[in-house]
């Protein structure tokens, strides 16, 4: 952990910003986040990114400010707004890579390379390997289809030096212009080709497996400078406060990126999208405060998922679709399948150039290893299938030990996949490799006996961290993007940083993962929502009370027997009769989103329901899509789930709704009070349903008359309001009181005594606040209510609770049934 050197934020408020939501819309909704209690806000990659970018994660000019957004003239107006009603600026910044846009001279320092090749002063910018075949050329993958069947659409601009193709630009090799079209075409540092060959002979790194997103290497201190400049000005200048750095397992070495980038700050409190699995911990080398907060959010939402009624929801489910064991059968396997089609087809082009290196490491060795392509290839997919995190960090030495045991159980499991057990020596060969040592060296120490060449050391540098950063993808892509949408048991449970294969965690795993992080990372991110989260965490809070009743659900589906499930025709074409895992997670957004019957709900379910049907890539997918089977989905979600078939879910709805607001008051209230710095989601202080992008990347909109209201003493009518009440409460008790939140604060739990002491989550921050809730409340009523289960506050006092204003004396044990007669959550504090 990195201690800042200005003060940390006591909460941010993210905010997406695009061209439909400026910078100046951003500065009108200031007063109101001001009087909402937050102390920054939390702006979207604020650099010149493609035209009409709704993300701006596509960066095409890291010198300016995005001048859609308003430039660096209307960046500063904010900032001067903000800071006039005492809040600060966090940017997000994009350090990975940057567009390749269309036409290409958006992107200049791309241009130029594309234009003179390697000897271009930019070419060391991006991580290209000019000698991974295409004769010494660039691949652009921008092709409708083969070359042959697109040279008609080809237009050689001579006058300009430009090749065009149809929205396409590109620049012309010098005095390539009036060079008949195949020879033209041949002569360029790039080779256009059909879009199908990325995932194969692509020879860029790319971000995941986006072929218009190219890899910078940032790891070169001339290509920081340069892309870091205007960043690192600004906040120079006092118009940015903190960071947030975008997906750093991309990176070559995160934790030096992260070491150059504090210097480059003076110490400005900044996270990392970093994505925690199972038991990992952040590097404790890294110069930053901590995560984003995804780790958080899992440890938050674990809490609401009742364990032995997940257990039950998944014999439902199983009973339901029927699935194979590695399509939704079973967690584990349905992760290993994914790994396995990613890593030999979506990343195959990123394999090979781990397989080419791998090759030439081993030619050198005093004692060759004659190991064959095929053996480091299946090698290097054995070994990446079978690490349970992102990435390891061979180079950071409060890693170093974890990762070796972490390897070396994959390499255990890899070996066993070969039929011959000579050649399963290649896995040793890739084993030493990703942990930075030279092959045929036990010890370890960096040499053969004989002192490696520098290009020998170049290609042992450059295979630890690209198997690193290939192992990142792999994992983004296979889990995320593959395996969460083909085990839909519980849809909640399927979100970043999530393991639905458990999804339940209790109290203690709670109460010991924020005594952890109070010690290591006091000013780590937390989250709940966020604009890559698949559901926002209200929708979450509603799924998950399925957990609490999994008869019922079942009964739902049950109760319309045949016309639950999406029929899609005759299946002639492979597209299949029905499909029960679809119609199971469409039944399950539309809960999740509260939909009502109609189109209003169904233009939104149905394209999260097609994207989820797309990323898992059973039935259809991005690259080949079936018509037949997305138009019948699309009639189903608009018949059943948010059609007339959809009475049912409303009913459940109305039932279950006092078990739904403790779940979202609940995790509110958690959110904005366990140690760390919450981040909200724009929209996310009042009740937020939201499901994957793009819906959950509108331009916001706010209410700032309800807050108003409030704060004039009218009582919430609804949940949204209730919980706006709730979080401008808590918000503005962490600003006016940040010494008892933050990093010289501490955590200490407070345990329930009686029968129901399981569904109360307590804990006391610095002996002057104390928050209570109820977790599992559907349970919780049908074993008949807390009893004379108490809480004992601490003592000191007397302790007033927030939202009502009641007083109850230091050190007092009060019932549980009267602490929270009003409310599912109560929030005391002694000031």
């Amino acid at each position: 952990m990195t201690q800042p050197s200005s003060p940390s934020p006591t909460a941010t408020y993210r905010l997406q910003l695009q061209p439909d939501f400026p910078f100046a819309a951003a500065e009108r909704a200031v007063p109101h986040l001001a009087e909402l209690g937050v102390s920054h806000l939390h702006l979207s990659p604020v650099l010149e990114s493609v035209p009409g970018s709704t993300h701006g994660y596509d960066v095409v000019d890291h010198t300016a400010v995005r001048a859609e957004l308003g430039g660096e003239r209307g960046l500063r107006q904010l900032a001067a707004t903000a800071r006039a009603h005492g809040l600060g600026l966090v940017v997000d910044v994009v350090p990975n890579h940057m567009a390749v846009p269309q036409p290409a001279g958006l992107n200049g320092p791309l241009w130029e390379v594309l234009r003179d090749g390697p000897a271009s002063p930019y070419a060391r910018w991006f991580d290209i390997d000019w000698d991974g075949g295409h004769d010494g050329r660039l691949l652009l993958p921008v092709l409708g289809g083969p070359l042959g069947n697109e040279l008609p659409h080809f237009v050689v601009a001579a006058g300009d030096g430009v090749l065009r193709y149809h929205d396409h630009a590109f620049p012309l090799r010098p005095g390539t212009e009036e060079l008949p079209l195949p020879r033209l075409l041949a002569s360029q540092w790039y080779r256009l080709a059909w879009w199908r060959l990325a995932r194969s002979e692509l020879n860029y790194r790319r971000f995941f497996t986006i072929s218009e997103l190219i890899g910078v290497r940032v790891e070169d201190p001339e290509v920081f400078d340069a892309t870091h400049g205007t960043v690192l000005r600004l906040v120079r200048d006092g118009v940015i406060d903190g960071l947030r750095i975008d997906h750093p397992d991309g990176l070559v070495d995160p934790g030096g990126y992260l070491a150059r980038l504090h210097e480059g700050t003076g110490g400005r409190w900044t996270v990392v999208e970093k994505i925690l699995t199972g038991d990992e911990r952040l590097p404790a080398s890294w110069a930053c405060a901590g995560t984003t907060g995804y780790d958080a959010l899992r440890h938050i939402d674990g809490l609401f998922v009742c364990p032995q009624g997940s257990g039950r929801l998944f014999s439902h489910y199983r009973d339901f679709v029927t699935p194979l064991a590695d399509e939704g059968g079973d967690w584990e396997e349905t992760v290993r399948r994914a790994a396995y089609e990613v890593v030999t087809h979506d990343l195959a082009a990123e394999v090979e150039r781990l397989v080419r290196t791998a090759a030439r490491i081993s030619g050198r060795a005093p004692r060759p290893g004659d190991h064959a392509p095929w053996a480091l290839r299946q090698a290097l997919r054995e070994l990446l299938v079978r690490l349970p995190v992102y990435r390891p960090y061979a180079a950071d030495a409060t890693r170093a030990a974890t990762d070796a045991a972490m390897l070396g159980r994959a390499a255990t499991g890899a070996r066993g996949a070969f039929r011959v057990p000579e050649e399963a020596r290649a896995v040793d060969l890739i084993h030493d490799l990703a942990l930075g040592r030279c092959p045929d060296e036990p010890d370890g120490d960096g040499g053969h006996g004989d002192t490696p060449d520098a290009a020998d050391r170049a290609d042992r540098a450059d295979f630890a961290a690209r198997f690193a950063q290939t192992a990142s993808a792999l994992h983004a892509k296979s889990v995320e993007d593959t395996a969460f949408y083909r085990y839909p048991v519980l849809l909640s449970a399927c979100e970043v940083g999530g393991d639905p294969g458990e999804p339940a965690l209790g109290p203690d795993a709670f109460h010991a993962y924020c005594a952890r992080v109070q010690r290591d990372w006091p000013t780590t991110g937390t989250v709940l929502s966020t604009h890559d989260t698949k559901r926002s965490a209200d929708v979450r809070a509603r799924i998950a009370v399925l957990s609490e009743c999994p008869d019922r659900w079942r009964d739902v589906l049950g109760s319309m027997a045949e016309a639950a499930v999406c029929g899609v025709g005759s299946g002639v074409d492979g597209a299949g009769p029905a499909d029960p895992m679809v119609s199971w997670l469409a039944w399950q957004t539309a809960f999740g989103l509260g939909a009502p019957a109609g189109g209003a709900g169904a233009e939104r379910v149905a394209p999260a329901v097609l994207k989820a049907a797309r990323e898992a890539g059973l039935r259809t997918s991005w690259t080949e899509p079936r018509a037949d089977y997305e138009e019948a989905v699309t009639e189903f979600v608009h018949s059943g789930p948010c059609g007339p078939l959809g009475a049912p879910l409303a009913a459940l709805d109305a039932e279950l709704a006092p078990f739904v607001r403790a779940n979202v008051l609940g995790a509110a209230l958690l959110h904005l009070t366990m140690p760390g710095v919450p981040d909200l989601y724009q929209g996310s202080e009042r009740l937020h349903t939201a499901l994957v992008d793009p819906d959950n990347r509108a331009p916001a909109r706010f209410r700032p008359e309800l807050l108003a209201e409030l704060d004039g003493g009218a009582a919430p009518l609804d949940l949204s309001a209730e919980k706006l009440r709730l979080t401008a409460t808590a918000l503005r008790l962490r600003r006016r009181r940040p010494e008892w939140f933050g990093a010289a604060a501490s955590y200490e739990p407070v345990r329930a005594e009686g029968p129901a002491a399981d569904h109360c989550v307590a804990f006391c921050r610095s002996g002057r606040v104390v928050t209570v809730l109820t977790r599992l409340s559907l349970r919780l009523v049908e074993t008949g209510g807390w009893w004379d289960t108490g809480l004992r506050l601490p003592p000191g006092g007397p302790w007033r609770e927030l939202l009502t204003g009641r007083e109850v004396p230091g050190g007092a044990l009060v019932g549980l049934s009267e602490l929270l007669a009003d409310a599912p959550v109560a929030l005391f504090a002694a000031e």
